[in-house]
Parts: structure tokens; sequence; C-alpha cells
């Protein structure tokens, strides 16, 4: 190899010592001189190898209870040494400094210690002084340094120890030196967004991510950021693609609405809802679901609040479907189920994901919190003089909550708990009724009696007068128009239900 190095010396100093071990003894076996601190110290001569205290290079203990123990000189000095620079080795030379070859280091577990409920304190306690600056100086000196951030990493190091005998060329130093700032940055924008309550910039570090086939089409590369393990547990299927996560997560965020109540189903195609039930047995769920669109239901992402059994499955096994996504399924169920190859199938672990939005806009990114209101009985307020019955309100936020995750311009009909059709993603609130009457008709839905959800308010009282000709016998909406008396005056006039919620749910 060209541009090598050859480990002579090495620094090891960590706070987590799983998986040291290995490393350690191979060091040892190639001759390399082992330079360490504190309990890393007393770890690797439990180990019975020889190891040099950084105390005996500095002449300085670990001070103030351990927040000071490598930021010295003559650490620093033997890391950032240019070996090539004349000046550098006689500087060495005149005060007596080490040069270190190979760092090893791990940070102290800031973000662990504050997913975990610490203390101020304790959070405080576990940002990492030395380590931090031991990963930059060792990766900024990457020409002459090998720097091992993580033990993430302790695999493919081990490896080369072996199959190089302590040899590293440029390139794989370069790659460890990457893999190190990647790991500084990342706890540099943890302990900023600690820190940060008032959004005052925005910083994102994601450490999990893999690149996909495609993206949204295959000119397009993609990638995803994220870790889907905390998730969902894969049981099933081919590899999730850019538009597979797309509607996994409308998918999810519509579910959520629904977790730990009546047996509900609902099917997804791009972002939106085209089936969805809440019925006392799962199957029947599903197959009013299904229902409501048969068509676009083909190639789509199902969801469920319920673990899925054997009659459920029986009658998912007939469709061609992309993705189904359940907190279980019984063992018949998933053996049925999986006898597609390429249907993806995911246990769900959890809901609980990002609460906050945000995407790209121009030359920067917007950022919003997730819309988190769910409409309830509570917040309604009747505008008209009839009053909504009891199951006219089941309906009406049984739709109110469809609204709130379709694509706006967005017009919701059902009816008994079922999704019977909605107009999505429309430039006018009438096009959007339109469409929805239109869908709910070609599937033989009869609208009489049927509720209308809006997903904002009506400017004028023609779409009430169309939803009163199809049928609707109530409505929805957040209000807000200076005009919307126009629009309870109609309601009034025909035996209309309305009520009002006061929240708007755009979704763009």
């Amino acid at each position: 190899m060209e541009n090598t190095i050859h480990i002579k010396s090495a620094l090891i100093s960590v706070f987590d010592k799983n998986g040291l071990d290995p490393i350690a003894d191979k060091l040892h076996a190639l001759g390399v001189k082992i330079y360490s601190t504190g309990g890393t110290a007393d770890h690797i001569e439990s180990l019975g190898i020889e190891v040099i205290r950084v105390e005996s290079i500095t002449d300085y203990p670990s001070i103030l209870s351990g927040r000071v123990k490598t930021l010295h000189p003559k650490v620093f000095g033997g890391i950032l040494n240019r070996r090539s620079n004349d000046n550098d080795q006689k500087e060495l030379q005149n005060y007596e400094i080490p040069s270190i070859d190979l760092v090893i280091v791990d940070l102290y577990p800031f973000e662990e210690t504050v997913a975990s409920g610490g203390t101020e304190q304790e959070i405080i306690e576990k940002i990492d002084i030395g380590g931090i600056a031991l990963i930059r100086a060792a990766a900024k000196n990457y020409t002459d340094v090998v720097c091992v951030a993580s033990k993430s990493e302790y695999k493919l190091l081990l490896s080369l120890l072996k199959d190089q005998n302590g040899v590293f060329s440029i390139e794989q130093r370069k790659y460890f030196a990457k893999h190190s700032f990647n790991i500084s940055s990342h706890y540099d924008s943890a302990i900023f967004n600690y820190f940060d309550d008032d959004s005052s910039a925005l910083k994102l570090s994601v450490q999990k991510g893999h690149q996909l086939r495609y993206g949204e089409n295959p000119h397009q590369e993609g990638f995803f950021f994220g870790d889907l393990e905390q998730l969902f547990d894969k049981l099933n299927g081919k590899e999730l693609s850019y538009n597979n996560l797309l509607d996994i997560d409308a998918a999810i965020n519509l579910m959520e609405s629904y977790e730990g109540g009546r047996p509900t189903f609902a099917i997804l195609k791009h972002n939106n809802a085209c089936g969805l039930a809440t019925r006392e047995k799962l199957s029947e769920a599903y197959a009013a679901a299904l229902a409501g669109d048969p068509i676009s239901a083909f190639g789509g992402v199902l969801i469920t609040n319920r673990p899925i059994d054997l009659e459920t499955a029986r009658q998912i096994h007939e469709l061609f479907c992309e993705v189904v996504i359940a907190p279980g399924f019984d063992e018949k169920a998933l053996t049925l189920l999986k006898s597609k190859k390429n249907r993806i199938l995911l246990m769900q672990k959890t809901s609980t994901h990002n609460v906050k939005l945000i995407r790209s806009c121009l030359n920067g990114y917007l950022v919003q919190d997730k819309d988190q209101v769910n409409d309830n009985e509570k917040m309604l307020q009747v505008a008209t003089s009839r009053q909504p019955t009891a199951d006219e309100i089941e309906d009406l936020l049984f739709a109110s909550n469809i609204c709130k995750n379709t694509k706006s311009n967005t017009i919701v009909l059902a009816k008994g708990l079922q999704l019977l059709a909605s107009g999505t993603g429309q430039t006018s609130r009438v096009d959007a009724l339109k469409q929805a009457i239109k869908k709910a008709e070609t599937f033989g839905f009869d609208l009489d009696g049927a509720v209308m959800a809006s997903d904002a308010f009506f400017p004028f009282p023609d779409c009430v007068e169309i939803a009163h000709k199809a049928g609707i016998k109530a409505v929805i909406q957040p209000g807000g128009s200076i005009k919307d008396q126009l629009s309870i005056d109609y309601c009034k006039s025909n035996e209309i239900a309305m009520v009002m919620t006061g929240v708007r749910h755009f979704k763009h």
C-alpha cells in the first residue's frame, strides 16, 4: 500500500469498555505501546497488558473529579505532530512528547442520559470535553493518525489490524476520520438541541441511514435517514422504497387517533386514505374499508390498530397490496400473509415519531409543529338549530380525523363509521366535494344520512347546498369565514346540523 503508516503507539480512553478486549490483545501482540487513562487503563491492565498511564507523561493527575485528564500539550502534541515536518519532530524531542499513531476514544452518553430522564446536573456532566477534543485532533491529523471514535468501528479496526499487521493506508485513515467527524458533529448537535428551547437554529443530525433503490422515480436518487427498527419489526417482504416510506408515515399518522379504540382498518394510496372503517370485528372493519374504494386499494398500504387474525388475513390475501402494518399477527395469519414473498409485513412497536415536521423549501427549510389536535366532542360548537344526533357526532369526528390526514383541499363523506368517499388535493372545495360525491355514487353508496367534513371553512354556501342535494344531513368544519353565516343559514333552512371546531386542518 502507498502512503501507509505503521501503528506503533496508541492512546485508548473509552467510557464503554465493551468490545475493547480483542483490540487491546491484538495491539499488544503487535508490540504497540499503549497509553491510557483511569478506568480504561485499569481494564486493560486486568487483561495482563502493560499500560503507560497518561499521568506519567503529563506529570499531572486527573483533576476536577475527572473533568480534566487528557487535556495537555504532551497528549495533543503527540497526536497533532506532522511526521513529515522537521520542526514538529524537533519540538517533540525538546519537550519529550511521545508520538501517538492510533486514538481509540468514545464519548460520554449524553443523548442516552437525556432520553432516560436524567437530572440537569447529570446531563451536564455527560457533556464530553476531553473525548471530543481527542477525536477532533486525531481526525484532523488523519495523514499520520488513525482515529476510532466509536465501538461501531471496532469490528473494522480489528479486522484491519489482523489483516495488515498494524499498517493503514491513507484511504483507510481518511475513512476513519470521516466517521469520527460524523460522531463529533452529531454529538455537538444533540447538545445544542438540548439547550435550544426557542428554535433559534435548525440542527439536524441522524446517524442511521441507507440508500434506497431510488427516490420517487427511478431517475431520482433516494436516501432514508432514521431508525425504522424503533418503530417496526419487518417480518416479510422486499426492501422498503421511498414511496413506501411516505405512505407508511401517512398511515401511522392516520391510525394514531384510533389506538386503543374499536377495531379499525385503513387502506391508503398516495398518502391518502381510500378506505377506512371501524367495526366490532377486525375482518368486518377490513371488508368495509375495502368497499370504500376497491380499485384504489390495489397496490395500497394497509394498517390496523389490532393484531391481524386468520379470518382477516384470508381477506387481505386476496388483495395485491404493498405493505401491511399491524401491532401483531396471529401465527396462522402471519404464515398465510408471508406466502407472498414480496408483501411487506411490519409489526408496529410504537407510533411515537417526529413531533416537528421539516421539509426543504426554496434555499432553506420550513419547520413546523406536527398537527396533533384531534377533533373531539368537547370542541364542537353547534351553529344550527338542529342538534346532531349521537351517531352523527361519532361519524362527524370520524370523518374529521380522516380530513386532517388527507391532502387539502379535501372533503370527506362518511356514514356508519365508514369512509364513503373523499375529494383530495383539489384547487377548490367545490371540486373536492363534487369529486367525493361522484366517487361515492360510483361505488354504490347511498349518501342519504351521511355526514360531511371539511378541512377548512366554506367561503360560500355552495358546498352545503351541493351536499344537501346529495343527501348529507350533518356537517363539520372549523369555521372562521367572514361569510360563515351564509352557510349556517342554508343549513338552518334545510334541517342540516352544522358543528364548528375552531381548528383548521390544512395539509399542504
